[in-house]
């Protein structure tokens, strides 16, 4: 696989100083998540335990940590159709419900900086798809951009500014900003993962130009997008476990990757003796100690 992480001098010393619906129910799928606690060591990521959140037949996908990495908020699909969003508390290993609500479905809820609420892509009544922020027991939903539809996927970057992917032909990266209302658009042909990256003002998501597809960071100063890396042909998700670090998978295997190196994925632990294959979604606790993965039955 090619490494195409060309940075500028400014992006690249960054980093080294950081060193040591339609779419969002796309893949309904029989999936579970799982609770790996890892390790960054000299020989690379280690897989210390692994605790199974979920283990029923159905979709139970998109994991997200709470700020204090302390539960996991999650979607789950029942026998009807209906997602609604779920927590898992790390301590107790109990869940719960967050949302309950019909006709309307929720995906994808991810804590919001700054206040106690996540937001979620609600899947309304007359189909549409638009972002939603609620308080963290599921109570008082809100729009949070009236116009901007169908939003498929999202990442905060900070108290004002969001990251979103809008569907379309192609689907489109659009930054919002909350306190002036606009949002343009950033980048078109845009894949399912975007991310903030820890310690820079930017965002990386997935982006395809003919038949190549790069993991990109757009710095949100300059506008400017760098390439990093190709992702695997089979998973585009991807998630930052340190300021310095990528992490992807390939069926049963984690891949890490670090930014301004000349080397490209290198394999981690294997976790097929542990019950997980097929892994797509990844998302790694605020400390980086835990990494939630989802993986098919």
């Amino acid at each position: 696989m090619r490494h195409v992480f060309r940075g500028t001098r400014r992006m690249a010393g960054a980093l080294a100083l950081l060193a040591i619906a339609p779419a969002a129910v796309i893949g309904q799928a029989e999936s579970d998540i799982f609770l790996v606690h890892v390790r960054l060591t000299a020989a690379g990521l280690v897989a210390d335990s692994v605790t199974r959140v979920t283990d029923r037949a159905g979709y139970d996908n998109q994991p997200s940590f709470t700020p204090d990495g302390r539960a996991i908020l999650f979607t789950t699909i029942d026998g009807a159709g209906q997602a609604d969003i779920h927590r898992f508390d790390l301590a107790t290993r109990r869940t719960r419900p967050v949302t309950r609500t019909s006709p309307e479905s929720e995906y994808s809820a991810t804590p919001m900086p700054g206040q106690p609420r996540f937001s979620a892509i609600r899947v309304e009544a007359d189909s549409a798809q638009r972002l939603w922020s609620f308080a963290m027991d599921g109570s008082d939903a809100r729009v949070v951009l009236e116009d901007i539809r169908p939003v498929g996927y999202h990442a905060w970057l900070d108290e004002n500014r969001v990251a979103l992917f809008v569907l379309g032909s192609p689907a489109t990266l659009r930054l919002a900003d909350l306190a002036t209302g606009e949002a343009p658009i950033m980048a078109s042909d845009i894949g399912r993962s975007l991310h903030r990256v820890p310690g820079l003002d930017a965002v990386s998501f997935v982006h395809r130009i003919g038949e190549e597809t790069t993991i990109e960071i757009l710095d949100l100063a300059s506008g400017g997008t760098e390439p990093l890396v190709q992702p695997f042909p089979e998973n585009e998700y991807h998630a930052w476990v340190s300021p310095a670090m990528i992490v992807t998978a390939r069926d049963s295997r984690l891949y890490t990757f670090m930014p301004g190196t000349d080397v490209t994925w290198v394999p981690g632990p294997d976790l097929a003796a542990r019950g997980i294959r097929g892994i797509s979604r990844i998302a790694v606790s605020p400390d980086g100690a835990l990494i939630a993965l989802v993986g098919v039955r």
